[in-house]
């Protein structure tokens, strides 16, 4: 159920059953000289319509830009700052409790999104408003990643480029797939790390054109399959966290001080 669609008697009647909320989240930034600049929260939509459709779950309209200044040195990247980003989304997400929404899944489609998303998710169980979640698609299916690429990448690489592939193939610029293999670079997490300290920041300091991996592996077969996976794991939480009782999921009350141990300790 995609909430924008829906008239609001609708959503009332959702709400008279159901408590569970789906909301997309990614990013507008750099994906390289091949994808374009919507890819996460493209990827992160779709992935969010079809679970949704498949389970009749509440789906909301994305955020299509979040925590990527590190990409900004690449023309067209947008980004809000991280404390603006963790605030709107919290926001959204007592809207949404308003409605009478007890837990919520992000799915997320941008790394620089987790961290943030996991502070929104801790503030929102700590008072007890809700239980909401991160879900990162990619980390949902990391072995059949592995299976169909030898050189996955984390960014713009031949994962993100084959499930483009498959959600919008003609944005995806496949004459240029050589280019941004070439240009970019493979990604090795300890290739900027001395005596332990990692010293980059900006993406741009780890690759030229921004982006990671052999793109040239993509097709839109292999993004169907990824797609297929990956939306049979976000189904299968929405269905695990629908079926946990709410007191379940939320934090156990402090203890109370016990009044003969106050006396004690006079």
């Amino acid at each position: 159920m995609y909430l924008a669609n829906r008239s609001w008697p609708e959503l009332g009647d959702y709400v008279a059953d159901e408590s569970l909320a789906v909301v997309p989240l990614g990013s507008t930034e750099q994906h390289g000289p091949h994808l374009p600049e919507g890819t996460d929260h493209m990827i992160a939509e779709a992935l969010a319509r079809e679970a949704t459709d498949r389970t009749g779950y509440l789906c909301t309209p994305p955020i299509p830009i979040g925590v990527s200044s590190h990409h900004r040195q690449f023309h067209g990247t947008m980004w809000v700052e991280a404390p603006i980003f963790r605030d709107y989304v919290e926001s959204l997400s007592r809207n949404l409790t308003y409605h009478g929404i007890d837990r919520i899944v992000y799915v997320n489609a941008h790394g620089g999104n987790v961290a943030h998303l996991r502070e929104v998710g801790r503030r929102l169980h700590d008072d007890g408003t809700a239980y909401a979640i991160e879900w990162m698609w990619d980390e949902s299916i990391p072995e059949l990643i592995e299976e169909v690429f030898e050189t996955p990448g984390p960014h713009g690489g031949p994962k993100e480029t084959a499930m483009i592939m498959h959600i919008a193939n003609e944005l995806v610029r496949e004459d240029r797939l050589e280019e941004a293999r070439d240009g970019g670079a493979v990604f090795d997490y300890d290739a900027e790390r001395v005596h332990g300290a990692t010293t980059f920041y900006d993406c741009i300091e780890n690759s030229p054109n921004g982006v990671f991996g052999d793109q040239t592996d993509a097709t839109p077969e292999v993004g169907e399959e990824l797609f297929e996976a990956a939306t049979d794991q976000l189904v299968a939480l929405l269905e695990w966290l629908d079926e946990r009782p709410i007191e379940e999921l939320m934090p156990e009350p402090q203890l109370e001080p016990r009044s003969d141990r106050r006396r004690e300790g006079a």
